[in-house]
């Protein structure tokens, strides 16, 4: 007779009981990742060039966001510190009228002891710091002259406006305190950056820096192939706008003959464009000048440039002002379509808005790039397409 019993497989989970076979698997398994861990790294573990030049790459970025964190933190530090000064320039004037109504309300009170107006106890309260609640208490008040009184109210005014100003002065130095731990973070967060940057090219043997010179020179031929075609779209754009505008001015010379006027209506266009293009020569004429000059973290001139401190300083020269960081510059003026750009236009890149460069025409830009290089003309489209952020005409 057959028996009814199913078959299992062998090395099958039953009832939560591994089988030998299974068993003797997973024991062999364990073992051999248990001598994996304990060997020593191989030589094959060591990153490729590609892998490198990603991660220089990376830490370049990285270091380009912390430095407009620092250039943020250090602009708001300076204003923190314009404010606590003033406040305390303010509190100083304010405990010296203080101690001037504090002098008044004495000279009143002595001369209320000597002629016997007030017991002597009266004085010391009137020299408290809070005389008012004493004269609403014992109705002294309505034995002051109403000089006296004006005096006790500029006393207990200036009091009031003094402890005020303190607790404010007190609470934005707090502020300004915790600004300054925030700069030195950010500090220390580029510097540790740019060092492990610096570890990791200093291991490249003299071939693998030749591979990746290489591949360097690959990307920018890419980019400059990138830029042209720019360059020739807009070229051919500007062509057919004059050609348009050409048969515009035909059109509107052949309606006036018959006795027809009208204006096109492209004058004011055609003016705010030459105040723009005037603007941005003398901003392209500065940038031009610093070609060369090093990228340097936190720099805005003369001697060396980041990013944003190079194109804050370019449009400072045409008399435009632009704030500090690229995420304030891209907020100023007018976003652009990438196929509208016009030289003088800003051009800034990554989703982080970490870096911008100064648009020079064909594609180009004048920029400061990263650490170790310098400001220099180069492709709008040096790490692709794709990390383009956006255009701002600032003016």
């Amino acid at each position: 007779m057959a028996s009814h019993r199913k078959w299992s497989p062998t090395g099958t989970r039953i009832a939560g009981i591994r089988t030998p076979a299974l068993a003797t698997a997973a024991l062999t398994s364990v073992a051999l990742l248990s001598q994996t861990a304990n060997a020593a790294p191989s030589a094959d573990s060591k990153p490729s060039i590609e892998e490198v030049e990603k991660k220089v790459d990376d830490l370049y970025h990285q270091a380009e966001a912390a430095t407009e964190k620092y250039n943020a933190t250090r602009e708001k530090t300076a204003q923190q510190r314009k404010r606590v000064d003033s406040l305390l320039d303010d509190v100083a004037q304010r405990t010296e009228k203080l101690n001037t109504a504090r002098d008044e309300l004495g000279s009143f009170a002595a001369a209320q002891y000597r002629t016997g107006a007030s017991a002597p106890d009266t004085a010391t309260l009137l020299l408290a710091d809070n005389p008012q609640d004493y004269f609403d208490q014992t109705q002294l008040m309505d034995r002051l002259t109403s000089r006296q009184k004006v005096a006790v109210d500029d006393y207990i005014t200036e009091q009031a406006a003094t402890t005020k100003k303190r607790a404010e002065a007190s609470q934005s130095l707090q502020t300004l305190t915790t600004t300054q731990s925030a700069l030195r973070t950010s500090k220390a967060d580029v510097q540790r950056k740019l060092a492990e940057a610096r570890d990791l090219l200093s291991k490249l043997t003299a071939e693998e820096k030749a591979r990746l010179a290489a591949i360097e020179k690959k990307k920018q031929e890419a980019a400059d192939r990138k830029a042209a075609e720019l360059a020739q779209q807009q070229a051919a754009a500007e062509k057919e706008a004059q050609e348009a505008a050409a048969q515009q001015q035909t059109t509107s010379a052949t309606t006036s003959t018959t006795g027809t006027t009208g204006t096109t209506g492209t004058t004011g266009s055609s003016a705010t464009d030459s105040s723009y293009t005037a603007k941005a020569d003398k901003a392209l004429a500065f940038a031009r000048a610093q070609i060369g000059k090093p990228y340097v973290w936190g720099a805005t001139g003369p001697g060396s440039y980041d990013c944003s401190g190079l194109t804050q300083a370019a449009w400072k020269a045409a008399g435009v002002d632009l704030p500090r960081t690229t995420w304030d510059q891209v907020n100023v003026g007018t976003t652009v379509p990438l196929s509208d750009i016009k030289p003088g236009d800003l051009v800034f890149f990554y989703d982080d808005i970490s870096h911008v460069g100064l648009y020079i025409g064909n594609g180009m830009m004048i920029h400061a790039p990263k650490p170790g290089a310098y400001v220099r003309e180069e492709s709008i489209f040096y790490g692709g397409e794709s990390i383009i952020h956006s255009v701002v005409r600032p003016a």
